[in-house]
């Protein structure tokens, strides 16, 4: 065939699919980012930041992917030779490693298995032992795009607190803000990195950091070099609702957007949604009888779901033939996994009709790859989901008491 009929299914872990809201956004004219409109739509978008990162610190926007939302939470609260607790969850925590190495950091690295999260346990056993008060930062990733495992914040940071260890915590959220409940604030976290192009629903080009009082104060005596990424220039032009170089304009109305369709929706039903077609999802892979990466259902992603191929099988291969047969892309494995799982992202702008052809799509995919499988994934999946709508259904229903925001069983 010349071409695909029909649309494309991305679904992979981000980027994700952009809606025809925040895409006609950003097909705005280009505004004078000195102007009067500027600095009220940039006003708008930094209040709306801290409601989704569900905090009253401030929110930092750079231009730039989460790479670059990393180095900026490193750059403004160390300095060369300080000493960070990081955890091996996966590729991406490897890689947030590999930048404050090269930076100069000293990085005790917890090694993992990439099928669980950060224990809060070992979280408060390292901090206690270090009387000397030598690591300044804990250093999670919330959501690993590699693994599908959700590490516990909340509980990270209460062991902290019992360690009574003056360290920051640092959180990647990349994907998991707006798709997974995270609060900055109620969780004392220091400095939360996030980025565009995931349950934002943005293209890629947009980094954030959200940064505590403490953060900001330990900031001052960072000696790490900085310019582009420094906090405090930024905070002070963002008060009058202005940057200290030219801002990412359009993608800034897409911001907003975004905010907007977060919001009408709301957002503890937002991680409700998530939360359900993850569950459905991970119904379908017990079905098929394959098995799940992430080995502590406490650590489920709602956000992805990493599935593990038989012994023998390429998940590249299957992949390809998903991709060439039905027009879909998967996540691909990566780091110590690639080649072993393929990843479905079910994040974003997503509902249960698109789910249950991208379920369909994968249970082809995996019979015309000679995957050995058990038929009925996509049948538990929409049984599953007639279940909860039907209940939020009635949930709704005059005289029902509560409302849609459905819970994972």
């Amino acid at each position: 065939m010349s071409r695909m009929t029909g649309r494309h299914f991305l679904q992979i872990p981000g980027p994700t699919n952009v809606p025809e809201r925040i895409l006609h956004a950003l097909s705005r004219s280009t505004i004078d980012h000195r102007g009067a409109e500027f600095s009220e739509l940039c006003l708008e978008v930094l209040e709306g930041c801290k409601r989704i990162f569900q905090t009253q610190a401030p929110v930092l926007v750079f231009p730039a992917s989460g790479t670059g939302a990393w180095e900026a939470a490193l750059v403004n609260t160390l300095s060369a030779g300080d000493k960070v607790l990081m955890f091996e969850t996966g590729h991406f925590a490897t890689l947030w490693r590999d930048v404050a190495v090269r930076l100069g950091i000293e990085v005790d690295f917890v090694p993992g298995d990439w099928r669980h999260g950060v224990d809060p346990a070992v979280v408060e056993e390292k901090l206690v032992g270090d009387i000397n008060h030598r690591y300044k930062s804990v250093m999670v990733v919330h959501n690993e795009t590699s693994t599908g495992v959700t590490s516990r914040v909340r509980e990270i940071r209460q062991a902290m607190n019992r360690a009574k260890h003056p360290a920051l915590l640092m959180v990647d959220t990349i994907s998991s803000l707006g798709s997974i409940d995270y609060r900055h604030g109620q969780w004392e976290v220091d400095v939360t990195v996030g980025c565009s192009q995931k349950g934002l629903m943005l293209p890629p080009g947009l980094g954030f950091n959200a940064v505590s009082a403490k953060a900001l104060e330990v900031s001052k005596s960072a000696k790490l070099p900085k310019s582009y990424w420094q906090w405090q220039p930024m905070i002070d032009m963002n008060q009058k609702g202005f940057f200290p170089y030219t801002p990412a304009t359009n993608l800034l109305f897409g911001l907003r957007e975004s905010i907007r369709i977060l919001e009408e929706e709301g957002l503890q039903n937002v991680f409700a949604r998530h939360d359900r077609l993850a569950e459905a999802t991970r119904r379908a892979v017990q079905a098929w009888g394959l098995d799940i990466l992430c080995a502590d259902p406490r650590e489920y992603s709602s956000s992805l779901t990493a599935v593990m191929m038989p012994d023998g099988y390429s998940a590249d291969a299957f992949r390809k033939v998903v991709l060439d047969r039905f027009n879909m892309s998967l996540g691909n494995g990566l780091g110590k996994v690639a080649d072993r799982v393929f990843r479905v992202g079910h994040l974003g702008d997503f509902n249960d009709l698109m789910l249950a052809g991208t379920l369909a799509g994968v249970e082809m995919g995996l019979s015309l790859a000679g995957i050995p499988i058990k038929r009925g994934g996509v049948a538990a999946a929409l049984e599953y989901l007639e279940s909860a709508n039907d209940t939020g259904f009635k949930q709704q229903l005059p005289g029902k008491a509560g409302g849609c925001c459905l819970k994972k069983p």
